[in-house]
This record gives C-alpha cells, structure tokens and sequence, in this order.
C-alpha cells in the first residue's frame, strides 16, 4: 500500500558549485527581467539580487552553456546592461518546462504517495559540484597511451582544456570526439601569472586572460577571469600575491592549471 504523503513536495531545479547557484529559478527570473527591462541593473532589483550577485550570475550561466547566454555591456547611465541571446531564451523554455512537468510529478506524489521513501531519490534535480568552475565542452581529441588517455576539450573556439583520465575513465564515460561534457577546475587549483609569454611550468594548461575582478577575503583573494568568448575562469590565490596589483581588473594574466586538476562529467 503506497503512503500517503500528507505536505506538499516542493520541486527544486538547480545547479549548483560549491554550494554556489549556476542555474536555478532565481537566475531564470534574472534573464526573463532583463528581456523586459534590456537592464541588468533593474533586472537585479526584479529577481532580488545584489548588482554583484547579477554579475555573478551572468558569468556562471555563460560558462555552462555552450554559448553565451547573456551578452554584457558594462558601464553606462544605466549601470550597465546584458542582453539575452537566443542560447539564453532556449534555456529559459526548457527550464520552464522541465519546472512545470517536476511541478506535475510533485502534485502526482502528494496525491498518490510512494511504495518507498527511497522513491524519492529518482525525483531529486538538484546537482551538486565540488569544483568553482563549470564549463560546458565538446570533447575535441582523446589520445590513447598505455596506462592514462589525455583528453582535449574545446571550451571556446579559442580556448581548450586538456585532463588526464584513466583507460577506465575515458571507457566509463564514454567520451570520444564530438561528445558533451563538463569540465570542473577547482578555484584554489588555478594559478595565475601576470606575465606578456606563457610561463615556463610543467602545467598543461595556461590559458590567457583579463582580470575582470579581484576581492580580497582576509588570507585569500579570489581572482575572477575573462578567457574570452563570454567565459571566465575563478583562482583562488593567497592575498599577498595580489599586494603588488598584478591582479587588478585589466591586467593580463595567464590562468594555469594541471591536467590532473581537471574532473571530466558526462551524461
């Protein structure tokens, strides 16, 4: 006899990272506002963020997406602005829908209660990440050797990744040219040097960019990049690194990270 369940289910769809939100009603909200408004100042003020917190929301979203979702246009009387790309306006259907059928599922539960409490688990949406960075790629090559596979992943059409897996790994999740994947770099995994040549480290990736941010939180101070193509990049670097202003917004650096240091997601 299934059990009825007596409350409301309440339904969430998000992605998060580091208990950060990539993807989530709010943020659906956010974009829906500025096609109304064509302001991310007063799209802010609509979805209750901080103009911060809108800015943070327009990278995290443009890096998971394949293209951008929001173009931006900092400055201006306004306080700058962000216009919503097609990339974006298909994520808002889909979001949209995907949110209706979970509301139906849930009203369908409430009603019909469950056979077991562990039924639940195939309902839970919620994905959570344990790294800063979430990019979506196309696998680009796998280059096979005997023990580990070096996987390249296009992130931007300037802008690659490369991971090393195991035969085991690249088998599991069955990558090969052409497929979707997510890459994850932990922030306090990413290096940044301020230097005009890529430094000469054992590091695989070195990936050139714009400081667009730098806030300092005590011992730490996190870094936020522009790598181009409406992606950034977040390092966590110690603050007396940033004593001398290498990292202030403008300067050129080069984010530097392992292959190692690299977690690959696949469907």
């Amino acid at each position: 006899m299934a059990r009825m369940i007596s409350s409301k289910i309440d339904t969430l769809l998000a992605l998060r990272a580091d208990g950060r939100l990539l993807v989530g009603r709010e943020r659906i909200t956010l974009l829906e506002a500025v096609i109304q408004h064509g302001s991310i100042t007063k799209a802010a003020e609509i979805a209750g963020f901080s103009y911060k917190t809108a800015w943070d929301a327009v990278n995290a979203i443009n890096n998971l997406l394949p293209r951008p979702a929001f173009i931006t246009r900092t400055g201006g009387p306004r306080g700058g602005g962000a216009e919503v790309t097609e990339e974006g306006r298909r994520l808002i259907t889909v979001f949209r829908r995907l949110e209706e059928k979970l509301g139906r599922i849930s009203a369908a539960i409430a009603e019909e209660g469950l056979e077991n409490d562990r039924d639940l688990l195939f309902w839970g949406v919620a994905m959570r990440l344990s790294a800063r960075n979430a990019f979506h790629c196309t696998v680009k090559n796998v280059i096979p050797a005997p023990v580990n596979v070096e996987v390249v992943l296009q992130v931007s059409p300037e802008c690659e990744i490369a991971a090393v897996l195991t035969n085991a790994s690249v088998q599991d999740l069955n990558l090969a040219p052409g497929r979707p994947a997510v890459a994850l770099v932990n922030a306090s995994s990413v290096m940044l040097a301020p230097t005009e040549e890529p430094p000469k480290i054992s590091a695989r990736n070195k990936i050139r960019g714009t400081v667009l941010s730098q806030i300092n939180g005590g011992i730490d101070s996190e870094i936020l990049v522009d790598i181009g193509d409406g992606k950034t990049i977040t390092a966590v670097v110690s603050s007396e690194e940033t004593e001398g202003g290498d990292f202030q917004p403008g300067k050129k650096v080069w984010a530097i990270f392992k292959t190692s240091n690299v977690i690959i997601a696949s469907d």
